[in-house]
């Protein structure tokens, strides 16, 4: 089978967390085969096609392959203001593309960025999600304060360096 034809696929209204709404973008997406649904999630710089043997080997066994371009790659839409590409809106993009394909679950597979995306989807959207297969990319749980809070390191040691024959560095 060769590698499918990417089609323009509408998705519908993103809703974001906070409860505000955004109309929905449209995404390049390569689709083979059927079944259970199998989300590629390409990483950057990256497109859909990057997935073109899995998708193909995938369909091949049974399973629907589905493998967009993210927003702002290739030919899905590129939306202006950088807020538009936070995680939010990344896995709502993968959430209105199941919507637009009438798939309740599926399975998502993401390399590099793309695999930060698809673990966020159970953390974000625990109902939409059957399974997540992260390849290069570990599990990274959210860390016990934010980001940008000043670190509370310990004061380092006190440091003494004599000088011989070599330098020796003693810690206190």
């Amino acid at each position: 089978m060769p590698f499918p034809a990417a089609r323009a696929v509408q998705l519908p209204l993103l809703r974001l967390p906070d409860g505000t709404t955004e109309p929905g973008i449209r995404l390049s997406v390569h689709e083979q085969g059927s079944g259970t649904a199998v989300v590629f999630s390409h990483g950057f710089p990256e497109l859909g096609w990057s997935w073109r043997h899995q998708v193909e080997a995938v369909a091949a066994a049974g399973f629907r392959a589905i493998a967009p371009d993210q927003r702002g790659y290739g030919a899905s839409d590129r939306p202006e203001p950088i807020e538009a590409y936070d995680i939010h809106h990344l896995c709502g993009d993968l959430v209105g593309l199941l919507d637009a394909l009438e798939i309740e679950k599926a399975v998502f597979v993401g390399h590099d960025w793309g695999g930060f995306v698809v673990w966020a989807m159970p953390a974000l959207h625990p109902d939409r999600v059957a399974g997540v297969v992260g390849v290069n990319t570990p599990f990274t749980p959210r860390t016990p304060m934010a980001p940008t809070a000043p670190a509370a390191l310990p004061p380092p040691a006190p440091v003494t360096v004599s000088k011989c024959d070599h330098i020796r560095v003693r810690r206190g």
